[in-house]
């Protein structure tokens, strides 16, 4: 059965292992969710589950999502996510989806968005080379350098690697490893850095490299 749950990052830390190890990990409190929506390929085309996390007052939902939420009967969630599995007939709406859905040793994809670092260089965010400061670079030792076209096109190329805006984009670490899981108070330890910063919401399923 393919897994998948929504958390929010608490922080590192570290544990030991039987052997007196040291291992890095990030908490995450894993759910509880609960199965919102279920969307069939007779219905729909293809095979999901919409899967709530957070709860949320009744008076903060507009009210095509309180429409939503009542087709299912279920309480509002602050954070909707659908994810596409080959097989939904172990998920029904109402299920709850605690932390336990995953165990020590299983390896995750987790998904979060980065930290917003504003605007930025081309050196912070493209790891472009500095000019030197003598024999006349003048005052533009940390600027991209020329961005022209010449004639033709006469215009710059869409894509190009320029001072812009840098992080508070959708990241995806693979392949990571659950250390350990506290179903009582619905911890997922991971082993090693996640995306996003503490309190962030954050996507924890089945690794594709699994």
């Amino acid at each position: 059965m393919q897994k998948a749950i929504i958390g929010k990052k608490i922080g590192m830390t570290q544990i030991f292992d039987e052997k007196g190890k040291v291992i890095p990990v990030t908490v995450v409190e894993a759910g509880p969710c609960v199965v919102s929506q279920k969307k069939t390929v007779e219905n729909d085309g293809y095979a999901s589950v919409q899967i709530g996390f957070g709860d949320l007052k009744a008076h903060k939902v507009n009210k095509p999502m309180a429409g939503h939420f009542a087709k299912g009967n279920v309480a509002p969630k602050r954070t909707l996510r659908e994810f596409r599995f080959d097989d939904t007939d172990a998920y029904n709406v109402g299920d709850i989806i605690k932390a336990d859905v995953f165990a020590a040793g299983d390896k995750v994809d987790v998904s979060g968005t980065s930290k917003g670092k504003g605007y930025a260089g081309v050196i912070k965010r493209w790891n472009f080379q500095r000019l030197k400061e003598t024999h006349g670079s003048g005052p533009v030792a940390r600027h991209g350098g020329s961005n022209g076209a010449c004639s033709s096109p006469s215009r710059v190329w869409k894509g190009l690697k320029m001072a812009g805006h840098l992080g508070a984009e959708k990241v995806t670490v693979q392949n990571l490893q659950v250390v350990k899981v506290d179903a009582e108070n619905n911890l997922i330890a991971i082993k090693g850095a996640i995306p996003g910063p503490n309190g962030g919401t954050v996507v924890i399923r089945d690794s594709v490299k699994a």
